[in-house]
């Protein structure tokens, strides 16, 4: 029979396809390893697994193989049928040692015919498992991890961040280099410097911002929950597009103040939400509010009678304590 060789991500993957072309059973087929799967970075599939089989092939028994299996033939079914009745015979019959060498008093004699065939105790006491703990120890188990996760410190953090970058750089084939600094209290930036950047950024920041999120997610993966709040920026271009963004905003104000009439800004992620709250609460005659449901949150600025302002700025300040923590 010739071989088939096939390939999975996993061992078993290439099992099953092999075994899909032959249509036989594993036990019907001759397979061999001849390579693993291997990973990259991220865990990344770099090669698949290969495996090589066949029907596995089938030679005439001699005449000493075909005695030695009518020897160990099943009994006939007469001797069956006497097994049994000796069975249910014992089943009657209780030993001093309940539990260790007579049949509890009630167990059929198929279950106990079956439980001496699988040669389990057939009493109502069974022994235990040592366990070689101490008394009141939680037991180990097998393949379980009770280990607790030691929090890292920010530097710590910060550390993988930054080699998470660095790697996923490297993957993309870009020289670029990875620094970092506080921002505030808690909060990290990590700038990636280099040339040919534009697609991390994406439009509108968009490939930025699930950059930002995936490293969250891998940092938190590593470390747990954690007091540390990660911000990634490429190039500056976080500061450029906020200093662009409150120009903007401000400029809007003006125009909704002289015009006496509220104006919607497009729908915006909170970070940015936050910027424009920042730069329209310099502007007198003109409060803020967000309208909507994420992804469609919007800022929308309002004309404030001068009576009003003083209740304005209140409402201003916790809408955009409100966007500072969602972003």
């Amino acid at each position: 029979m010739e071989w088939v060789e096939t390939t999975g991500r996993t061992v078993e993957e290439a099992k099953r396809s092999a075994l899909d072309q032959l249509g036989v059973a594993e036990a019907d087929a001759d397979l061999q390893v001849v390579s693993e799967p291997k990973f990259g970075l991220f865990g990344r599939l770099k090669e698949e697994a290969r495996v090589r089989a066949r029907v596995q092939p089938r030679y005439p028994r001699s005449k000493g193989e075909r005695r030695d299996r009518r020897r160990n033939r099943a009994p006939a079914d007469s001797d069956y049928a006497s097994q049994q009745a000796a069975s249910a015979r014992q089943a009657n019959v209780v030993g001093d040692d309940d539990g260790a060498h007579g049949v509890k008093a009630g167990t059929s004699a198929p279950q106990a015919a079956n439980s001496q065939a699988a040669g389990q105790p057939t009493g109502a006491r069974r022994r235990r498992r040592p366990s070689s703990s101490a008394p009141g120890a939680t037991p180990e188990r097998e393949g379980a991890n009770f280990s607790e996760v030691a929090t890292a410190s920010i530097e710590e953090q910060v550390r993988l961040a930054e080699e998470f970058l660095q790697g996923l750089l490297s993957e993309l084939g870009s020289s670029a280099t990875v620094s970092s600094h506080e921002l505030a209290d808690g909060v990290v930036e990590l700038v990636i410097d280099g040339e040919n950047l534009g697609t991390l950024i994406g439009p509108r920041g968009a490939t930025l911002l699930a950059l930002q999120e995936l490293t969250r997610t891998v940092l938190q993966h590593r470390v747990g929950s954690s007091e540390c709040r990660v911000v990634v920026d490429v190039n500056g271009y976080r500061k450029r597009r906020q200093d662009a963004l409150a120009r903007f905003a401000q400029q809007v104000a003006a125009e909704v103040r002289e015009s006496n009439t509220r104006r919607a800004l497009e729908p915006m992620p909170p970070a940015d939400r936050k910027v424009v709250h920042d730069a329209v609460n310099v502007v007198p005659g003109v409060t803020t509010t967000s309208e909507g449901e994420e992804p469609y949150r919007r800022v929308v600025l309002i004309p404030t009678p001068p009576e009003d302002a003083a209740e304005d700025d209140a409402s201003d300040g916790s809408q955009q304590q409100s966007e500072s923590v969602s972003s």
